[in-house]
């Protein structure tokens, strides 16, 4: 990979191999505009998985992008994913988390399986957010973040290696308590409304609190 490639296909490309995707209805949410900001966001039911959330936002005329996607499963005991690239004057940055919203304990020899991309990777500058949050503590140490100019081969490469590896493990995965686990996603959720955050600062800001929320436990996170 030689340059960046959309998050959302790499993602639905892996997935359909092995699952049926349901698009769901989003009505005027699957497109907000405001101040020169445009997001676009396509929601679906991940059959016996969970739910998908791709969005992607556009400003300055372009010089600026970001993308967004969050795979919450409800129905397989993994954990939450959570994919972030962001374009912005020729500096990218890529993010794949991995937060414990699982029933059980998720084992480790599992997770080793993202450190080795990690890794590979040791040399590429981290993302450091800034500030710290209530759901930090629930994201897995062996998540990614990292951030540069002229890497968006390396970027894009570590995005779909965690995402295939995903979705192996996701494949392989017990099926579990759809209540229980939908309980724990929703946890998650409430936290990253009530700590806030940039991306759920900002949609606040932009299109007030109830448009924000909506768009967060519904479509962003299916709960």
């Amino acid at each position: 990979m030689s340059r960046h490639t959309s998050l959302g296909t790499q993602i639905k490309s892996a997935l359909l191999w092995r699952c049926r995707l349901r698009p769901l209805d989003m009505g005027e949410d699957a497109r907000l505009s405001k101040n020169g900001m445009v997001f676009d966001t396509e929601s679906y039911e991940v059959e016996g998985v969970g739910h998908l959330c791709i969005m992607s936002m556009k400003a300055m005329a372009g010089l600026m992008k970001m993308e967004t996607v969050i795979l919450a499963s409800t129905e397989k005991d993994m954990p939450l994913l959570n994919l972030d690239w962001v374009s912005a004057f020729g500096k990218e940055t890529q993010i794949v988390e991995l937060y414990d919203t699982q029933i059980s304990p998720f084992a480790q020899e599992k997770l080793d399986a993202y450190s080795a991309v990690k890794e590979r990777d040791a040399d590429l500058k981290d993302y450091e957010p800034g500030g710290s949050h209530a759901y930090d503590s629930m994201m897995y140490p062996e998540s990614y973040r990292k951030t540069g100019r002229n890497v968006s081969g390396r970027l894009s490469q570590a995005a779909a290696d965690y995402i295939r590896i995903f979705e192996t493990q996701l494949h392989d995965a017990e099926t579990c308590d759809k209540e229980a686990k939908t309980a724990k996603v929703r946890e998650f959720t409430d936290t990253l409304i009530s700590d806030g955050g940039v991306a759920v600062n900002q949609m606040t800001r932009l299109f007030g609190r109830e448009t924000a929320e909506r768009m967060i436990r519904r479509h962003m996170y299916g709960v």
